[in-house]
């Protein structure tokens, strides 16, 4: 993608000044704004290409922020938190973000991150073992990988950039069983912790938008102390 447009959200101007210079010698367009109120006047004059979102902010928090943005819209969303704990990055991701950095963070890493993030929205998924499909059936449901779609009875199913592929990872390496490091390299193609809670969230959250019943899941199975699985009937519609 060239030249995206980021709209950097942070009550704190020090970082907003740091994170726009960053940005901007990364080839990125820049747009700034110090609380959710701001925000949002932004985001409806014009969708950025991604939102880079701090959550504690005086006058509304983040996380309520990202709730509001997903039920009409999937821009990407990189939230930041100053606290750094496991709790905080899950309650971030369960709202709806892409992916969650920790102040205070490396430049270079949160250049890398949201690179990979757009990567993903537009398309660029990371590599994978096998070659991507355009049709594939299963259920009553339709996957275009190449169109970033998946539809149940034609009607499109609202996915986040990184629950679209953490389900396309699945289907393609189906029916081997891949673990969260696995998960996690090939969506984001960094290493991370062998215990990674937002693999956990992105597939919670996807389970509940295409499972009849989340609880007890015939689509994606928890493989215990290995990790997860598609197990749906594949069929090949168009290549």
């Amino acid at each position: 993608m060239t030249n995206p447009s980021i709209l950097v959200v942070d009550d704190d101007p020090e970082i907003r000044t740091l994170v726009k210079k960053l940005l901007e010698r990364n080839h990125m367009q820049v747009r700034l704004a110090r609380d959710v109120f701001e925000a949002q006047a932004s985001f409806d004059q014009k969708a950025p290409d991604l939102i880079v979102l701090d959550i504690m902010m005086p006058g509304g928090d983040g996380t309520t922020f990202c709730r509001r943005l997903r039920q009409d819209s999937n821009v990407p969303i990189l939230m930041l938190s100053a606290m750094g704990d496991d709790i905080d990055r899950i309650i971030g991701l369960e709202t709806g973000a892409d992916d969650y950095l920790a102040k205070p963070f490396n430049p270079r890493e949160l250049v890398a991150r949201i690179r990979s993030i757009l990567r993903r929205s537009s398309g660029e998924t990371a590599h994978t073992d096998t070659p991507q499909i355009q049709i594939l059936q299963f259920e009553d449901f339709q996957f275009q990988p190449a169109a970033r779609k998946l539809l149940r009875q034609e009607q499109e199913i609202d996915l986040t950039s990184g629950e679209f592929t953490i389900l396309q990872i699945l289907i393609e390496h189906a029916p081997r069983v891949l673990s969260r490091d696995q998960l996690l390299e090939l969506s984001r193609g960094i290493h991370s912790t062998a215990f990674d809670r937002s693999i956990d969230s992105h597939i919670s959250r996807l389970r509940g938008k295409i499972e009849q019943n989340p609880r007890h899941p015939e689509l994606i199975k928890t493989i215990r102390n290995l990790g997860y699985v598609f197990t749906a009937s594949i069929e090949k519609v168009q290549s």
